[in-house]
């Protein structure tokens, strides 16, 4: 096996098959990804396999953007855009995806967004994924006929209803008895890559400890967390005595299983491009409980295929979980929830990059 496989051995085996990391212009379009396996990682590789099913010899993966020249480069986020941008050749063309990100988050924030606003003119599309961020953006000066909106992709093969014998075989994997509600949390809250002691309070691990307190006061609960640095979560579950696992799943093509053990999936985030949790637990048929963040308001509707609440609000998410309904009610709810999110599929996600992104900058 390549080095290139081992380092990308967590990404669809399709993508493996037909991108690639590369150090020059080899193809008109580079998607440029963070080297860590996560997030931006798996949606690049996503959006190329799509893109070269459409169109063979498109687009690759880069992660080494200062070599490139003379072609499109489009980077997986607006963090890598605003730390490689003063680096690059200006013969390219950029596209930036921004997900997520204000002001009001903080200084180191509000710096970031004067630095991306000001690189505005050398940007032929900026992509976000939520009309919370696009309206954000415009409101900003991004100019209408530069920014595209696309949701973050799932992948609905993979991603899909797991039967009762799957169901069963995952919760006696983590110990999860039959009366507890398994709340699952599929994230990064936690700042670096090390044990995340130090908590992101942006993506909510307070409101999340917080909710599963409430929600143990009249349910037996288990918590099952994935995700890297997720230590200051780990240890507030065990000063409330909520029993919980943390299953670091490094081949991504792992995860859909996970879903299978979830009563309900709890986004308490204050800020989001996605999450792509939600997108996930909502194709898995797994109820979802979110804040009014990112994509949760394009995709979900309180009390129709999900819940939905305010930001800050842990007693509503709380008790958005303990009314959530059972039998034929919830049969329609998660029905509904993955017709909400068809057009989240990849290959149409990556279908709009093409038309939308690529084909007008090349």
């Amino acid at each position: 096996m390549s080095a290139f496989r081992h380092r990308m051995a967590a990404l669809p085996a399709a993508a493996l098959d037909r991108v690639g990391l590369w150090p020059g212009p080899a193809r008109p379009v580079a998607f440029v990804v963070e080297r860590a396996n996560w997030s931006i990682r798996w949606d690049g590789a996503y959006v190329c396999e799509g893109v070269e099913r459409l169109t063979p010899g498109t687009i690759e993966l880069c992660d080494r953007p200062e070599f490139l020249a003379r072609c499109l480069v489009h980077f997986g986020s607006q963090f890598l855009w605003t730390l490689w941008k003063d680096v690059l050749a200006r013969s390219n063309r950029f596209a930036v995806t921004y997900f997520h990100g204000k002001p009001e988050d903080g200084p180191d924030m509000a710096r970031h967004v004067e630095d991306f606003l000001s690189s505005l003119p050398r940007l032929g599309r900026v992509v976000t994924a939520a009309r919370l961020v696009e309206d954000r953006l415009l409101s900003w000066g991004v100019p209408r006929d530069r920014l595209v909106r696309i949701p973050i992709g799932v992948d609905l093969g993979a991603f899909s209803p797991t039967s009762d014998l799957e169901r069963s075989r995952m919760r006696a994997l983590y110990g999860i008895r039959d009366d507890q509600v398994c709340i699952g949390s599929f994230q990064k809250d936690g700042t670096g890559w090390g044990d995340g002691d130090d908590p992101k309070f942006i993506k909510g691990p307070d409101v999340l400890l917080e909710v599963v307190a409430q929600v143990a006061r009249y349910r037996p609960v288990f918590v099952l967390l994935t995700g890297p640095a997720r230590g200051f979560v780990k240890r507030g579950l065990t000063k409330l005595g909520v029993p919980f696992a943390h299953d670091w799943v490094d081949d991504f093509r792992e995860l859909p299983r996970r879903y299978a053990a979830l009563d309900v999936y709890l986004n308490p985030s204050r800020e989001e491009g996605g999450p792509k949790g939600i997108l996930e637990a909502m194709a898995s048929h797994v109820p979802v409980v979110s804040t009014r963040v990112g994509m949760a308001p394009d995709v979900i509707r309180d009390g129709v295929n999900g819940g939905l609440v305010d930001v800050d609000d842990p007693v509503g998410l709380a008790r958005r979980i303990l009314e959530l309904p059972g039998g034929e009610a919830m049969a329609a709810r998660l029905q509904a929830a993955r017709r909400a999110i068809e057009h989240c599929d990849w290959p149409e996600v990556a279908r709009r990059h093409l038309d939308d992104v690529y084909r007008p900058l090349l």
